[in-house]
């Protein structure tokens, strides 16, 4: 099976759920979608309900054709759906992919849910289907989510300078971000054993 298929099952632990997102997570989400902050770094903006169908509607059309592997994150300490990640980019011949499309409601900013999030992808990731590198890139504007991608051990690797238009007509640089697979164990380590020192980027776009 390809990664796009392998790569798509629910993963877990204590703090939070990742599965894949199902059509009727499109409420669930919307009531968390639709404050500005969340959107402030990322391509699209999501202001209205009308907004969140066709962004939740591109999601779900990735997921099935394979362009990426949509995951709905939950906080399982009851409060319910936190928002979204996906692997993309998915270059199995070469051992990359991406960890990227990441939000969070504003609720679940700072409460450790990126950070277990990006745990179980990474994991998932390195140890299921052997990607050999894991690579994240956010907007050069984004300090937020720079220091939580370097918190959770990924190194920082350049700048691509105008990689893209963003929705306020100015164009993005676009800061890379890796871990490597021989950097796995410390890294995975590094988030077991001192989770409180690595600051949450809080979703905002950090790597859409």
């Amino acid at each position: 099976m390809s990664w796009a298929q392998t790569a798509a099952i629910p993963l877990e632990n204590e703090h939070v759920l990742v599965r894949p997102i199902e059509p009727g997570d499109r409420d669930g989400l919307l009531k968390i979608a639709l404050a500005p902050e969340i959107w402030r770094y990322f391509v699209t903006r999501v202001s209205t309900p009308e907004d969140f169908d066709v962004f939740f509607d591109a999601m779900l059309e990735d997921h099935a054709a394979g362009r990426r592997v949509v995951f709905l994150v939950s906080d399982k300490s009851g409060r319910g759906p936190a928002g979204s990640m996906s692997y993309g980019n998915l270059a199995e011949r070469d051992g990359r992919l991406e960890i990227g499309w990441s939000w969070l409601g504003t609720g679940f900013h700072g409460a450790g849910i990126n950070r277990w999030a990006k745990y179980l992808l990474l994991g998932n990731a390195f140890e299921r289907l052997g990607a050999q590198r894991v690579e994240f890139k956010t907007d050069q504007l984004n300090v937020q989510a720079r220091a939580g991608l370097r918190n959770i051990g990924a190194v920082e690797e350049g700048t691509l300078r105008s990689f893209n238009p963003m929705p306020d007509g100015r164009r993005r640089d676009a800061v890379y971000y890796s871990v490597l697979r021989d950097e796995w164990p410390w890294v995975k380590e590094q988030l077991e054993r001192h989770p409180k020192v690595v600051r949450d980027d809080r979703g905002t776009g950090s790597a859409a």
